[in-house]
């Protein structure tokens, strides 16, 4: 599918090309440098080869760090036949004009960093440390942060494309844990003639739990879903039929479902920072040997109270007799095709940047990526990281005005 999208782009790189090369943007295009990922078991690029090969056939230029896409199955020969400069030089890669990643830059990372330059990588306000949000100040650095990044419908395209993708995988993730070569029942996720169908409860009506019964309903199991937000279960149950359990998350009837649950998702974020915990250790306690709980939110604390963070490496735990899964970054682990749907992110965005004439005039144009901006000349534009480390606010709609 990924290739198809990014075929239809290609044939219309003649056209994109005569607008771009117009645009005078560090003498006639973007320079762009995507750096290999430091943090541990971050497997994903922002770029695929496609994306690369659109860019440099339209002027711009891609500076990649050595083996950034090895992880993603992303050879660097595939990089460089798409027109990308190959580089072992780190340095070399942070002095392009924007820089393009997944996770938060290092304190190492940004001490090489030069001022006015574009970040755009995550944020992860929970874990940042106020040392490198005051270097990236210092360096008078513009950043991106793009989970808070809108498009023109004011939806978060980044957040729901990896949603969509943890939701899928967790259900993937329970039928490997349920078989006998982990330590599970032994039993097939799904439906099969003559045998009771896999009973499944999924904690939050999001994009994470919507994609979650998609695929558990998929392979024939009995779902039922919680959530506190009415719109979004009538949306679920509109979706999926009426077959569809929905309830609001009472504790007495939710710990009768996972009394008889063989898999719990939980995936319900709320309006804090810190995601809701809905299932106590005593509802764990509760369950059957061996189910399993999958716990989406751990990014955020979780929602089971007897979560606690694992890695790729050493994924699960028991306790209660109870399998937990509880790695932060899901999607990690289907590293090629979250890279594809963030490129199908990236690609656009970055083009329509181009053809604004550069990031000033692009902010100006989008109130979608405004939001996403916490960083514009070294001015920190986000309220929330300006109230939790006490450093002045500035709103970004006034400056830019002022620098018009």
């Amino acid at each position: 599918m990924s290739n198809q999208i990014f075929g239809s782009i290609q044939e219309t790189a003649p056209q994109t090309l005569a607008k771009a090369l117009a645009i005078k943007l560090s003498g006639g295009g973007m320079s762009i440098g995507i750096p290999k990922e430091s943090t541990f078991q971050e497997n994903r690029v922002p770029l695929t080869p496609a994306a690369v090969k659109f860019f440099t056939s339209n002027g711009h230029r891609i500076l990649i760090e050595s083996a950034a896409g090895h992880s993603a199955n992303f050879s660097d020969h595939q990089y460089s036949e798409a027109g990308a400069e190959i580089s072992n030089d780190t340095f070399a890669v942070f002095q392009c004009d924007t820089i393009l990643k997944i996770d938060p830059p290092t304190l190492k990372e940004i001490e090489m960093m030069k001022s006015g330059q574009l970040l755009i990588s995550a944020l992860q306000i929970n874990q940042l440390d106020s040392v490198l949000l005051k270097k990236l100040m210092d360096k008078k650095i513009n950043a991106m942060a793009y989970e808070f990044l809108q498009d023109d419908s004011g939806a978060l395209p980044i957040i729901r494309a990896m949603s969509e993708i943890a939701g899928t995988a967790s259900i993937l993730i329970a039928a490997e844990y349920l078989n006998n070569t982990h330590i599970g029942k032994g039993e097939l996720l799904g439906g099969f003639a003559g045998v009771p169908p896999t009973q499944v409860v999924v904690i939050g009506a999001g994009a994470v739990g919507e994609f979650a019964t998609k695929a558990a309903l998929g392979l024939g199991a009995n779902v039922k879903i919680f959530d506190n937000n009415m719109y979004r279960l009538r949306r679920i149950q509109k979706s999926f039929g009426f077959h569809l359990y929905t309830s609001t998350i009472q504790p007495l009837v939710l710990k009768s479902a996972l009394e008889r649950a063989d898999v719990v998702i939980g995936a319900l974020a709320g309006n804090t920072t810190r995601c809701p915990v809905v299932v106590t250790e005593d509802m764990v306690m509760a369950m059957r040997s061996n189910s399993i709980l999958i716990d989406v939110a751990i990014d955020r604390g979780g929602n089971f109270e007897t979560s606690e963070v694992t890695n790729h490496e050493k994924p699960v735990f028991k306790k209660h007799d109870i399998i937990h899964y509880c790695v932060p970054n899901i999607a990690s682990r289907v590293s090629r095709t979250a890279s594809y749907a963030l490129s199908n992110v990236f690609t656009p965005m970055l083009d329509e940047m181009a053809q604004s004439g550069g990031f000033s005039d692009f902010l100006r144009l989008k109130p979608g990526i405004r939001k996403g901006t916490y960083l514009y000349k070294g001015n920190l534009t986000n309220k929330s990281l300006a109230d939790k480390f006490a450093i002045k606010y500035h709103d970004i709609d006034l400056m830019i005005g002022m620098f018009m």
